[in-house]
């Protein structure tokens, strides 16, 4: 599945912590049962991640009042440890992640191929929440 434009949408943030700590939350599924979430009311409450190239991720995100929930998973198509994953979704779409490692700061760009059942606008607002909410939590 694409989307009719082949847009592509790009969120970033920088982190005032070490690429090899940044690195360590993104991946790690203990940590990221933690952070990936869009706001207070959701929860990530399983994550299992095989972070190798042809190795497979999947998390489980759910509204905190069991209202909605989904399953969110694919397999890594390049992995260059405190620099770069590249994956691809079940439904065929591709992420692209930048660690940029700035002195103590490290600098997260991250590329995704929208899907085409909501608003461009809105999958932005609601990835770039989940990289704010990581943001805080690696700051920590």
């Amino acid at each position: 599945m694409t989307n009719e434009n082949n847009a592509k949408v790009t969120i970033e943030t920088t982190i005032h912590a070490p690429v090899e700590k940044v690195w360590e939350y993104w991946s790690e599924p203990d940590h990221l049962t933690k952070w990936n979430t869009p706001s207070d009311d959701w929860h990530t409450p399983s994550a299992e991640n095989d972070l190798r190239v042809g190795g497979k991720f999947s998390s489980r995100m759910e509204a905190k009042d069991g209202s909605f929930g989904f399953d969110f998973a694919g397999v890594y198509d390049e992995v260059k440890l405190h620099d770069f994953i590249s994956y691809t979704l079940g439904d065929g779409r591709q992420v692209e992640i930048s660690f940029i490692s700035q002195e103590n700061n490290t600098k997260i760009n991250q590329v995704f191929d929208p899907e085409t059942e909501n608003p461009i606008e809105m999958q932005q607002q609601g990835w770039q929440a989940i990289l704010d909410n990581f943001k805080k939590y690696a700051e920590q």
